[in-house]
């Protein structure tokens, strides 16, 4: 079922974290920030709306990193209803795309609720004092790859992050797949 983020608090702060990445390290907030700020992104292996942008995704997040600019990325489905979320399919993605930022392994589910995450993808964009500043889409994708020349519209907010602290860029909703909650 496809979910849209809300709106966001602009005092919300970046809660903590200390995750399992791909990589067989354990990622902090602290690990994960940039000088200019964070990117936290809650992606998985087997949503089309993930698989739709993650060329850009990676793009993007490389450019941002280059710019000072944190990223991580945290799968927080339930692997064992999801198999294609596995660890190991997490591994295998990462190293497939070429990601040169942590990918992480929210196996209890508490750092995504923490973050209030809703789908996959979700952005949450902070800047260097750790409070959100960016809570929308990459860019007009769907399902579907967007044109080449789409707006980048995360990319743009956040390089206005890395400058500003802050940013003016509108802030249209990310749309994706639920997060799939284990059932208790």
């Amino acid at each position: 079922m496809a979910v849209t983020t809300p709106g966001f608090d602009p005092e919300f702060s970046a809660p903590d974290f200390k995750l399992l990445s791909t990589h067989g390290d354990w990622i902090t907030l602290n690990d994960a920030k940039g000088p200019r700020g964070l990117l936290v992104m809650f992606i998985c292996n087997h949503c089309p709306y993930v698989q739709a942008v993650l060329d850009r995704l990676v793009r993007d997040a490389h450019a941002l990193m280059d710019e000072g600019i944190g990223v991580v990325a945290i799968n927080s489905n339930d692997t064992e209803a999801y198999p294609e979320d596995s660890f190991e399919n997490m591994s295998h993605l990462a190293s497939t795309m070429g990601f040169r930022f942590p990918f992480v392994i929210d196996s209890t589910q508490t750092v995504a609720r923490a973050y209030d995450a809703v789908c996959t993808p979700d952005f949450f964009g902070f800047n260097a004092d750790l409070k959100l500043r960016y809570r929308g889409r990459l860019d007009a994708s769907g399902r579907n790859p967007a044109p080449p020349d789409s707006r980048r519209d995360l990319f743009l907010a956040m390089q206005e992050v890395a400058r500003t602290g802050t940013t003016s860029e509108q802030q249209v909703p990310s749309m994706g797949c639920s997060i799939k909650w284990k059932t208790i």
